[in-house]
């Protein structure tokens, strides 16, 4: 369905993306580097004068820089968490400079493992070096450095991006204002993790996945890049939200007679997994599901998540929502709670929505009140 047209008043309109080349060395958690790389990102709102209200947007898996706004006038569907930002929404234009960037390792313009190997002339593929949560934080802080923001009013992100949020809060402390984590956890569980195993071996068994260097045979795994998705996007959904939106409605053939019968679930996954394929790079999805397995910053405080926040100086706002099993709101409550304890300022709402994990990037009601009413209620200072 078409989205708010860009001549809507809360919408940032037409947006251009723009790009950031820095020299290398980039040191990664690894121990490899990078000779150089290039981050693309997008701006929204206008930078004040004494350049206090810029606030970082970090993106989830699947996401990228156009977080808001569209590229052209007969664009239909805009940026992916179009929802939120814009003027007059929870993340105000009209207040805050906001910017949206691809991290680095992405494959929507960042380099990445469908990049030039300057090495080898070939792409990278599979032998792009592993990248952590920390790294993309190291970067984000060099495209800071680059656009003139020495301290960002907030670093707002929803499951993916809340875990860099937080990374913001532990490795520069002095450079934010407040960090918004939205159904995000401190670790991955178990489960969680062999979720994402399932995902990783669907597309490496894949025959055209070709060990990673599927580029350069001209062909791309589609059918394991879809069951990854599919089975990635189940997980976001709530039973409740599945059971809201196709029940167990029929989309062809005859249930009475079990003859042809494909359930309109089976139809939209089938749909998502399609759609996915074709945009998404299935290294960068090997490499960024990793990240998220391997975040767990307390792991440098002895697995002490209370002397984890004691290190962070920012403001802290948690939002979870009732349905999200894949990050259950306990997790947010058990951040919520250890952040007290060391002493932070910290606000933490459950929202009750039908939609899961995925509630993050809907238009649901309470969700945008609690975060625009908190963004609203930040300090600006340089």
């Amino acid at each position: 369905m078409a989205q708010a047209a860009p001549s809507d008043q809360h919408s940032v309109g037409l947006v251009t993306a723009e790009s950031a080349d820095f020299s290398g060395p980039f040191p990664l958690a690894s121990g490899e580097s990078l000779p150089a790389y290039t981050l693309v990102y997008e701006c929204y709102g206008a930078l004040n004068a004494d350049r206090s209200n810029a606030l970082l947007i970090c993106h989830a898996l699947s996401g990228h820089h156009h977080a808001a706004g569209y590229y052209d006038l007969e664009d239909p569907k805009p940026g992916w968490w179009d929802t939120a930002i814009g003027p007059g929404k929870a993340i105000d234009t009209n207040r805050f400079f906001v910017v949206a960037l691809n991290n680095l390792g992405g494959c929507h313009g960042s380099t990445g493992p469908t990049s030039t190997n300057p090495a080898t002339g070939r792409p990278y593929g599979p032998d792009f070096p592993t990248v952590t949560v920390p790294d993309w934080v190291n970067a984000q802080a060099a495209l800071a450095d680059r656009l003139g923001i020495e301290r960002w009013a907030a670093v707002v992100g929803g499951s993916l991006g809340g875990m860099q949020a937080l990374q913001w809060a532990l490795s520069y402390p002095d450079r934010v204002g407040a960090t918004v984590a939205i159904a995000s956890t401190p670790r991955l569980s178990a489960q969680n993790i062999a979720f994402n195993e399932i995902a990783r071996q669907a597309i490496t068994a894949d025959p055209d996945f070709r060990e990673g260097r599927y580029l350069e045979a001209g062909v791309v795994p589609t059918a394991g890049l879809r069951l990854a998705r599919m089975l990635g996007h189940v997980t976001y959904q709530s039973d409740d939200g599945l059971r809201e939106k196709f029940g167990r409605a029929v989309r062809t053939g005859d249930l009475d007679i079990l003859q042809d019968v494909q359930f309109q679930v089976e139809s939209y996954l089938q749909y998502q997994g399609k759609s996915f394929s074709r945009r998404f790079d299935a290294n960068t999805y090997l490499l960024m599901t990793r990240a998220l397995d391997y975040f767990d910053p307390a792991r440098a405080f002895g697995d002490d998540l209370v002397a984890t926040f004691a290190a962070m100086k920012a403001k802290l706002l948690f939002i979870s929502f009732t349905t999200d099993w894949r990050f259950p709101s306990a997790r947010s409550r058990e951040m919520a709670l250890a952040a007290l304890r060391a002493g932070r300022e910290v606000s933490y709402v459950d929202v009750d929505a039908a939609q899961g994990h995925d509630a993050f990037l809907l238009p649901v009601p309470r969700y945008l009140e609690v975060l625009g009413t908190y963004l609203r209620g930040l300090e600006l200072r340089p």
